[in-house]
């Protein structure tokens, strides 16, 4: 079986950064693309490093033989500081970089959305993470997964005051999402990294949303 390429897009993120340890320790993968804005002094054999100006990608040269990519990408409408640079980096970046690897032929997408994302929504955060997802949707990309995990714990390089206070409650009361809330309870970063890994490994066709518990059984 021919082995694996990845491209990964916020691999310096949370989940990202997981992402990326967990395929380069992977058999399975020959080569791991990350872009990046910075160097994240990571030295391994099968990492190569696209460093590229996020406010330009007509520079950007994505190679041929990526088969799988991870999005990974996200900031906060605080880190932002507008709806608009929000939008910049949740929406347009994120679907920029995506519509390159797609025509660079890549043939797996796998991205981290929000649980609660719809185009719909009256929530704006929650509505540019639905929106990404039905663009990316377009791009016909023969297997594609979205991952909607609820809050993320997990040590940030930034603090993030208000989920670190729900991150240090929330676990001792997941005993409360029974049945349909299930889906809210919140999940380890590193589970939701393994979980994309094994889900690009396992492979598949068409469109698919994960949320909650599916997402926690493909990190087992």
């Amino acid at each position: 079986m021919k082995n694996r390429v990845a491209m990964v897009f916020g691999a310096t993120g949370l989940i990202g950064s997981e992402v990326v340890r967990l395929l380069l320790a992977s058999e399975a993968y020959d080569e791991v693309h990350a872009v990046v804005r910075k160097d994240p002094e990571i030295k391994d054999d099968k990492l190569r490093l696209h460093l590229t100006d996020f406010s330009d990608l007509s520079s950007l040269q994505l190679p041929m033989n990526v088969t799988d990519v991870f999005c990974c990408l996200g900031t906060t409408l605080k880190k932002a500081g507008s709806k608009e640079a929000f939008y910049a980096i949740d929406f347009q970046l994120a679907y920029d970089l995506t519509r390159l690897a797609r025509e660079a032929g890549a043939e797996q997408f796998l991205m981290v959305s929000s649980i609660g994302a719809a185009a719909a929504s009256s929530n704006y955060y929650l509505r540019v993470k639905g929106e990404l997802e039905e663009a990316v949707r377009g791009l016909s990309y023969p297997c594609t997964k979205v991952f909607r995990p609820s809050l993320l714990l997990g040590e940030r390089q930034e603090q993030r005051f208000a989920e670190g206070l729900a991150g240090s409650v929330l676990p001792y009361l997941s005993f409360l999402f029974q049945g349909p809330l299930r889906k809210y309870r919140p999940i380890e970063s590193t589970a939701v990294a393994h979980a994309l890994v094994a889900g690009a490994l396992e492979g598949g066709n068409g469109f698919r949303v994960l949320e909650g518990d599916e997402i926690a059984a493909k990190a087992v």
